[in-house]
């Protein structure tokens, strides 16, 4: 059904998901430790996607979560950790011990993830990277390639650009155009988005265009690659958003606890995902107070002493 406003791009997150995602694709859900789509990889999960590959280059609880789903096949990735909260568990299952059934995982560095993306939203094939020389990934993973410099000197290695299928990125406020604005730590938002052949952004808050309009140096990503927007508040829990939330060390803590057996993790997925109609529902499970020790305060600079001298 079309809106009134053509440019209109507003929608839910179960329809977003179901529109612009198919089982199969490769799915990229960008995000570097903050504004991370976690409530998009919740609905992937709540559709019962399958046999995709997702590419995220730092991995994180719904790389998990999204494997105790059986939503993957395939995992393009440079870090393999649950940041500093401790272990993976599925994925070590998967990776170590082919349990329930082996993982394909194409494995880089940050900076080879960030090449692929670079060369995926520039449109070209491959794009070369110095610190691949010496390095052993470069030997383990064939895809990686080293090639002559056609200006004379040492041989480069190049990586083949990435374009998903689908790109999620989260953010803190877009217009309903899909002009999409972030600040804080931003990794590789804008390279994903303009990577993808589809992109779905969700966000804190959807405003008004006069708003955007009046801070434009914000703006990481123009409506014009948007096909889908949706206002999801705390949509990258437990990951932080600059300026509404910060990170939930707790959560990511006990996951980790809880992911070393396999059977807590589709009890969990039943409970919190299978089990909730949406990302709303989902919050609700985690307490009405939950958020209150995660809230943004004032931060006030403290003299310093040096050496006498303030």
């Amino acid at each position: 059904m079309l809106k009134e406003d053509a440019m209109d791009k507003t929608t839910s997150l179960s329809e977003a998901i179901s529109t612009h995602l198919n089982d199969g694709d490769t799915v990229a859900l960008e995000g570097f430790g903050h504004l991370v789509p976690v409530a998009a990889a919740h609905e992937i999960i709540r559709q019962k996607f399958s046999n995709l590959t997702l590419a995220r280059m730092s991995c994180d609880v719904i790389v998990d979560q999204l494997l105790g789903a059986n939503c993957l096949t395939g995992l393009i990735a440079a870090f393999v950790a649950n940041s500093s909260a401790g272990s993976l568990y599925e994925l070590r299952r998967r990776i170590e011990h082919s349990d329930p059934e082996p993982l394909w995982f194409d494995e880089y560095s940050h900076g080879g993830m960030v090449a692929r993306y670079q060369a995926g939203a520039s449109k070209l094939p491959f794009q070369p990277i110095a610190s691949y020389r010496g390095s052993d990934l470069a030997q383990k993973n064939p895809r990686i390639r080293p090639v002559e410099d056609p200006f004379g000197g040492p041989p480069i290695y190049v990586v083949p650009a990435l374009n998903p299928d689908l790109t999620v990125i989260h953010a803190q406020r877009a217009d309903s155009a899909g002009n999409v604005q972030a600040w804080g730590m931003l990794g590789i938002q804008t390279e994903a988005a303009f990577a993808g052949r589809r992109l779905i952004v969700t966000v804190e808050e959807i405003v008004d265009e006069s708003i955007i309009r009046s801070d434009p140096n914000r703006t990481i990503v123009p409506s014009h690659v948007v096909d889908a927007v949706v206002e999801v508040p705390r949509g990258a829990h437990p990951h932080a958003v600059q300026g509404c939330y910060d990170r939930d060390d707790a959560f990511s803590r006990d996951w980790s606890a809880l992911a070393r057996d396999a059977e807590a993790v589709k009890q969990w997925l039943q409970t919190n995902i299978h089990a909730t109609a949406d990302h709303e529902e989902f919050l609700a499970l985690l307490g009405a107070d939950h958020f209150d020790k995660l809230g943004i305060r004032d931060a006030y600079s403290t003299p310093v002493n040096y050496g006498g001298r303030e």
